[in-house]
């Protein structure tokens, strides 16, 4: 009956279920390889996470971090799963498509091997490598200071920034379980590029860390064959359209950012031009997504909300 309060039982199992998923989320990644977790039902005790704490906590700023800090574990931790296997992500591994692409780009060379040798010539080349890195480097940390941002200042614009961010990272994890495609330095390293791409970032996190590159290296590369879309060109492009619907400043500040980065990551040889250009046709393809997506999305919010009633009396 309308208005009739739950039982506590019935509070208590939806309380006991919701923080079950958040704990699941947290553990089954994490226990996975020691316990043969398939990728299915750690992919889906990831996704439970950020549900279970809608409906553990009621709506508060602290509640939508934490539910976007559960969403970019989830994503961390899903993206490594086809690396568990290395040589069956290996068998179904793609080289040559965007090397033939990026050839057509660059009118025969790679835009890579291109900017690479062009450069290379200017003076102060080095600080320019520096330069570059850490623009790379700091990708870590915009998008999220961008959510930050628009929290802070534009709380009311936050849910749907964090929405559409996290809709670009789970679409882009979802083509590198379909499609995973090598970088260019690494088609180069394999002598399939037929030219010669240097990864930069290597040799400028060696000259910077010295002794502690590996480790650094080895605890953010979890997949290294995660390259097509480029997700740091598309989420960097992400958060700078939502900082644009914050004001002019940000928005310049923001597109500033993934243009510099988007030229750092095919200098640097991360990424191909084909690489870049699928993420951002990823960014409109999510933005139109998030219009066409709205009924469905205030479905699952009420049902949440129902949820979240009952688990708080």
């Amino acid at each position: 009956m309308k208005g009739t309060r739950p039982s506590p039982l019935l509070r208590k199992a939806v309380r006991a279920g919701a923080a079950a998923a958040i704990g699941t989320a947290i553990a089954v990644p994490l226990l996975r390889r020691r316990a043969r977790i398939p990728a299915a039902v750690t992919t889906a005790a990831c996704a439970a996470g950020p549900l279970g704490l809608a409906v553990l906590y009621p709506r508060s700023r602290k509640r939508d971090v934490g539910i976007y800090a559960l969403q970019m574990w989830a994503f961390t931790m899903v993206h490594e799963l086809p690396y568990d296997d290395p040589d069956g992500l290996r068998a179904r591994l793609r080289v040559r498509y965007p090397i033939v692409a990026d050839r057509a780009i660059g009118l025969g060379r790679l835009p890579n091997v291109r900017l690479q040798r062009g450069l290379v010539r200017l003076p102060g080349v080095g600080a320019l490598n520096r330069f570059l890195t850490w623009v790379h480097w700091l990708w870590f940390i915009e998008p999220y200071a961008a959510l930050a941002f628009i929290l802070l200042r534009h709380p009311g614009e936050f849910p749907r920034a964090a929405r559409r961010l996290a809709a670009v990272f789970d679409a882009g994890c979802a083509v590198y379980f379909l499609v995973p495609t090598a970088p260019p330095w690494w088609a180069s390293q394999e002598g399939h590029a037929g030219e010669e791409v240097r990864r930069i970032m290597e040799e400028v996190g060696v000259e910077t860390w010295k002794s502690a590159w590996p480790a650094m290296y080895g605890a953010l590369g979890g997949n290294p064959w995660a390259a097509m879309p480029s997700l740091h060109f598309a989420t960097s492009a992400c958060a700078a359209m939502s900082l644009a619907e914050t004001g002019r400043a940000a928005g310049v500040a923001g597109w500033a950012y993934a243009l510099t980065l988007g030229f750092a990551l095919v200098y640097l040889g991360e990424h191909y031009v084909t690489d870049l250009a699928a993420g951002g046709a990823l960014v409109a393809v999510a933005r139109r997504a998030e219009l066409l997506g709205e009924p469905a999305v205030e479905a699952v919010n009420r049902r949440l909300q129902s949820l979240e009633r009952l688990a708080n009396g």
